[in-house]
């Protein structure tokens, strides 16, 4: 996992709640695992007209003009905005992988499912839950004629609005989350930085039960 790097970027209004994890990546696209290929299909029953099927070519499929994510003033967007209890539903980990395939970086919303928070932060996306009142601030801000821009700054925890009067926003994360989404670690990562007392204990156990590596 790459280590989370300050950036800044266009923010994408997706006004709905309950958005469950076969919305954010639909069943038939879960049999491949490679984590890689799911950003075409990130919310593909919303965003195409079409029924869409693993291995197609997504480039001449007919986008549904009035979702979101086709707008053309949020091409590019990498920091999602989203309502109640976003990645709700099933477990799956192809969710956090689609959409950070597709390109997002930050998920802002007054609630996450659990699973799908824990997902998203083994997967480098950082997800910060704000209060509903500026939830619905920031909507009204995104929908305005220019795209709203925010600079993301994990390292200060801060989130910084571009433009206007508004003040930064308190990014609020366990600290255990921040150091792994600082330093890049998913939980191979965390693992390997033991490897020498892993190494120590396996050396130590076939010196006292050297029946078990027989």
């Amino acid at each position: 996992m790459k280590p989370f790097e300050n950036f800044r970027g266009i923010l994408l209004p997706l006004d709905r709640s309950n958005v469950d994890t076969d919305a954010i990546i639909p069943k038939q696209f879960l049999k491949s695992i490679k984590r890689t290929g799911f950003g075409p299909n990130l919310f593909d029953e919303w965003r195409y007209l079409d029924q869409g099927e693993p291995g197609q070519d997504c480039s001449d499929r007919p986008l549904n003009p009035d979702f979101v994510l086709n707008d053309p003033k949020y091409a590019g967007a990498s920091i999602l905005l989203t309502r109640h209890n976003f990645g709700c539903g099933s477990s799956r980990e192809h969710a956090p992988w689609a959409l950070a395939d597709h390109g997002f970086r930050v998920l802002l919303a007054p609630s996450f499912a659990d699973i799908f928070h824990q997902n998203a932060i083994k997967n480098g996306l950082l997800p910060v839950v704000l209060d509903e009142a500026l939830i619905d601030e920031l909507f009204e801000l995104a929908g305005a004629d220019q795209p709203l821009e925010m600079e993301v700054d994990l390292h200060n925890l801060r989130l910084h609005p571009c433009g206007g009067s508004s003040a930064p926003i308190e990014i609020v994360i366990d600290p255990f989350h921040h150091h792994c989404l600082i330093h890049g670690l998913d939980d191979i990562g965390l693992t390997l930085e033991h490897v020498d007392e892993i190494g120590a204990f396996e050396h130590r156990r076939r010196r006292e039960a050297p029946w078990l590596f027989a």
